[in-house]
C-alpha cells in the first residue's frame, strides 16, 4: 500500500501512522525497524517528520504476536453447533484487535466464551472468516475449526454466500434498482478511507429500493464482491450516502454510526452441506428512526 502525503504539521511519522491505521504505535516502531515501512522507498526513524508530498510504503504481510485476552461481553449468538456460529455484532463494536485495541472487541468475547476457535488467522483474528464495520451492525459468521474456516473462505472467495444488508440513505433515490461496478481501492490521501479508483480492486452491489421518504431513501443491498467499506463507498460515490456515516457522509455523525445493517446471511453449511438461513432485526436506533420518518 502507498500513500502520499498531503497535508502535514511536522508531525512524526510513527504518530501519523498511529493515528490513520490499524497498528499500534509500538508496532509501528518494529515495523520500521524491519522495513516493513519506507518513505520515497527509504528506511527511516520513528523520529522523521513527515514532509508534503512524501510517499509511505507499507508492506503487507507483517505479522507480530500480541497477547489477546479473554474478555466476557454480552454475545448476540443466533446459532451454534461443533463448527460455526452465526453472530449478530451490535454497532460499535470492533471485529478484532487493531489501532492499539486489544481488549474490546468481538474476538475478545469469543476468546471468553470458547477455547474452540479456528485459528488459521493468527491469535488476533480466531474465528473470524469475515469481518464488518465497527459501526455496520448485523450477521456475521464466525468459524470454529480450521476446516469450517477453511471451506467457509473459499465460499466466500466463489461468491457462494448470500449478504444482503439494509441502508438508510441520504437522499431520494430516483431508480427501484441500480448495479454498482466500479473499482475499490485505498485511498492515497487519507489512510482510513477507501475510494472509486481505475487501480482499485472489482466491487460489485446490487441496490433495491425498499421505501421512499422526504429525504432519505431505505434500500436493500447485495454484494457480489467483499471490498473494504464497500457499500459505504459506492453509496457515496453515487452521491447517495449512507446516513451519519462520518467518514463518507456526515462529518457530524452521532455516535451509533452509519445506518447500516447485515440484514440477512445464506450459506451452505461446511461440514454438513445444510442450507442455512439467518435474518435479523435492526437496531433499536435504526429503527426508531425509520418509525419517527413514518410518523412525519
Amino acid at each position: 500500500m502507498e500513500v502520499v502525503v498531503k497535508e502535514t504539521n511536522n508531525i512524526r511519522i510513527d504518530k501519523y501512522l498511529a493515528q490513520n491505521l490499524d497498528y499500534s504505535r509500538e508496532m509501528i516502531t518494529k515495523m520500521l525497524k524491519d522495513e516493513y515501512i519506507l518513505v520515497n522507498n527509504k528506511k527511516i526513524k520513528p523520529s522523521y517528520c513527515i514532509k508534503e508530498n512524501d510517499i509511505i510504503t507499507i508492506l503487507d504481510n507483517y505479522k507480530v504476536e500480541q497477547d489477546i485476552a479473554p474478555v466476557e461481553m454480552a454475545l448476540n449468538i443466533v446459532y451454534e453447533d461443533n463448527d460455526i456460529m452465526v453472530i449478530n455484532k451490535p454497532s460499535g463494536l470492533v471485529v478484532h484487535p487493531g489501532n492499539g485495541n486489544t481488549n474490546n472487541t468481538l474476538v475478545n468475547g469469543l476468546k471468553y466464551y470458547t477455547d474452540n476457535l479456528s485459528d488459521i488467522g493468527g491469535e488476533e483474528r480466531v474465528g473470524i472468516v469475515h469481518r464488518l464495520d465497527k459501526d455496520t451492525s448485523g450477521l456475521m459468521l464466525v468459524a470454529k475449526t480450521n476446516k469450517a474456516h477453511e471451506i467457509l473462505s473459499d465460499d466466500f472467495k466463489h461468491k457462494k454466500v448470500y449478504r444482503e444488508y439494509y441502508a438508510l440513505l441520504v437522499g431520494r433515490f430516483p431508480s427501484d434498482t441500480a448495479y454498482i461496478d466500479a473499482p475499490i481501492g485505498r485511498s492515497k490521501n487519507n489512510f482510513n478511507k477507501m475510494e472509486v479508483t481505475e487501480k482499485g480492486k472489482i466491487a460489485k452491489t446490487n441496490l433495491k429500493v425498499l421505501k421512499r421518504y422526504k429525504d432519505y431513501t431505505l434500500v436493500s443491498l447485495v454484494l457480489e464482491t467483499g471490498r473494504t467499506h464497500q457499500i459505504r463507498v459506492h453509496m457515496a460515490y453515487i452521491g447517495y450516502p449512507v446516513y451519519n456515516d462520518p467518514v463518507y457522509g456526515q462529518k457530524k455523525a452521532t455516535e451509533f454510526g452509519q445506518f447500516l445493517h447485515s440484514k440477512v446471511i445464506k450459506f451452505t453449511h461446511p461440514i454438513t452441506k445444510k442450507q442455512m438461513q439467518f435474518e435479523s432485526s435492526l437496531p433499536n436506533e435504526f429503527q426508531q428512526f425509520l418509525d419517527n420518518l413514518d410518523k412525519n
